[in-house]
């Protein structure tokens, strides 16, 4: 786990300093939290399967395809964008178009940059598809990515991120769910030994 943990920091990091360049200004991120959940644990991880949350959503492609979930609370989201991009979210329910493509373009820096470093990390090539951002209830998004791609695994990489710019503090959970043909590839590359 402490090489999964190191992944998070390291692509943190990275996710941190593209922010910063993207917004032009300084930007913090601190990985509290890694570890393995259930996949119907993840809702729960979010705040159970009736919360409605912003999720950006990539396809993973490469040797080790699986799919990768950066998900916000509502609150959460309107903060990221108030602290992060000076956006005020006036309506909630009806996110206007720069609140959204703000949002998704957040949402795919720290996913290229959390597969970057575990590319990285693990020689193995990954590389993200373009991003789709959804509304709704957790289960239901999960449920979506399910459904679509048939395959996926039934274990999730958790990674809860903190965004940090001075003293206001963001909490995002990023889910890699590998495929899965793909979660023994990738603890082989790391080290890790499986039951």
């Amino acid at each position: 786990m402490d090489v999964l943990k190191e992944v998070g920091n390291i692509g943190a990091g990275h996710a941190a300093t593209a922010l910063s360049k993207l917004l032009d200004k300084p930007v913090d991120m601190l990985v509290p939290k890694v570890r393995m959940v259930p996949f119907e644990e993840i809702a729960d991880s979010v705040g159970g399967s009736e919360q409605i949350v912003i999720a950006i959503f990539l396809r993973v492609v490469g040797e080790t395809p699986g799919n990768l979930f950066f998900i916000l609370t509502q609150d959460s989201a309107k903060r990221l964008l108030k602290n992060l991009v000076g956006l005020d979210v006036v309506d909630e329910e009806n996110y206007s178009e720069m609140e959204l493509s703000a949002l998704s373009e957040i949402g795919n820096i720290l996913a290229g940059s959390y597969l970057t470093s575990l590319a990285d990390f693990t020689n193995l090539n990954m590389s993200p598809t373009v991003p789709s951002l959804a509304i709704d209830m957790a289960g239901a998004i999960l449920s979506y990515g399910l459904l679509q791609f048939g395959q996926m695994g039934d274990q999730a990489l958790l990674i809860d991120t903190k965004f940090l710019e001075g003293n206001d503090a963001v909490e995002g959970h990023f889910f890699l769910i590998p495929d899965p043909e793909s979660f023994e590839k990738i603890f082989i590359a790391l080290g890790v030994h499986t039951p």
